[in-house]
């Protein structure tokens, strides 16, 4: 099986995402838990990081 490129994943799991983006593992958890979170999609119990949709997000904030 062929292993994908962090950075050309559409999904990230929240250890790649806070290895990619800098930001801490429970901090995103923390920040995926509330309804409005349009940057996580559920599977199950799993939560998977929209990359572009956090990314966008980010650009839009002072702070995290």
């Amino acid at each position: 099986m062929k292993e994908v490129p962090i950075w050309e994943k559409s999904n990230l799991t929240i250890e790649e995402a806070a290895a990619y983006f800098g930001i801490g593992i429970h901090k995103l958890r923390k920040m995926t838990d509330k309804d409005d979170c349009c940057f996580v999609l559920w599977i199950g119990t799993k939560r998977l990081i929209k990359r572009k949709k956090f990314e966008e997000y980010l650009e839009k904030q002072f702070s995290v």
